[in-house]
C-alpha cells in the first residue's frame, strides 16, 4: 500500500491516493479502544476496502495518554510509526504496535521495546530507523500531530475528539454510534454503502 506524510506535516496517508472514499482516523497508541478497533473490529475491514483500492486512510496520531497516564510511550510510538514511513512500513508496524500493545497505564512503548516489535515487520529494522528511534528524529511531527488533534475537538472535558475518532468522507462519526466502529460487519456494510454513492 502506498504511504507518505501528508502535506499538512501531520498526518500519514495509507492506500490509493486516487481513492474516492477517504476516512481519517484519531488514534492514540496507548489507548485500548483503538486496538479493539484496530484488531478486532473496523480496522481489518478498513485495510480490505484500501487493498481494493476504494479507500484511502490518514492517520492522525496523538499522543494526549502519556500526559494523563505518565511516561512518554505514546510519543515514542508516534516518533517511531513516522520512522516506518521512510521505508514504506507504517500499516505494517501500526498493526504491529496494536497487536502488542502493553496495558494502558503501563508506559510500555519504551524504545528497546519498539525496535523489538519493529524486528516483526521485514524490512523495517535499519541503522537509520533504529537511530531516528532512539534519538527522536520525528519529535516535530510528534508535537504538531498533538496539536492538530487537541483542535480537533473536546471530548469529556479533555481536548481531542477521543480515540478512535473516525471522520469518513468527512463526515465524523457521531460518539452516540461510535460502536459502529468495533462492529466489523457493520463498519464494512457501512463503508460499502459510501463507496457506493462516491461511485
Amino acid at each position: 500500500m502506498p504511504e507518505q506524510v501528508e502535506s499538512d506535516g501531520t498526518s500519514i496517508l495509507v492506500g490509493d491516493p486516487q481513492a474516492r472514499v477517504t476516512v481519517h482516523l484519531y488514534e492514540d497508541p496507548r489507548c485500548p479502544y483503538c486496538r479493539e478497533f484496530e484488531t478486532t473490529g473496523g480496522g481489518p475491514v478498513l485495510t480490505k476496502w484500501v487493498l481494493r483500492h476504494k479507500v484511502k486512510v490518514e492517520y492522525t496520531m496523538a499522543s494526549f495518554l502519556d500526559p494523563r497516564l505518565g511516561g512518554n510511550g505514546s510519543k515514542k510510538a508516534v516518533n517511531a510509526l513516522r520512522a516506518a514511513v521512510e521505508s514504506g512500513k507504517f500499516a505494517e508496524y501500526h498493526s504491529v504496535l496494536y497487536r502488542n500493545q502493553p496495558a494502558e497505564e503501563v508506559d510500555g512503548f519504551t524504545n528497546a521495546r519498539l525496535l523489538q516489535l519493529a524486528s516483526k515487520v521485514a524490512g523495517l529494522r535499519s541503522p537509520s530507523f533504529d537511530t531516528a528511534v532512539t534519538s527522536m528524529k520525528y519529535q516535530d511531527f510528534v508535537d504538531s500531530a498533538e496539536k492538530v488533534f487537541a483542535a480537533a475537538g473536546h471530548y469529556n472535558g479533555h481536548a481531542g475528539p477521543g480515540t478512535p475518532t473516525a471522520e469518513v468522507n468527512g463526515y465524523r462519526i457521531p460518539v452516540k454510534y461510535s460502536g459502529l466502529l468495533y462492529k466489523a460487519d457493520l463498519f464494512d456494510q457501512y463503508l460499502a454503502k459510501v463507496i457506493d454513492a462516491a461511485a
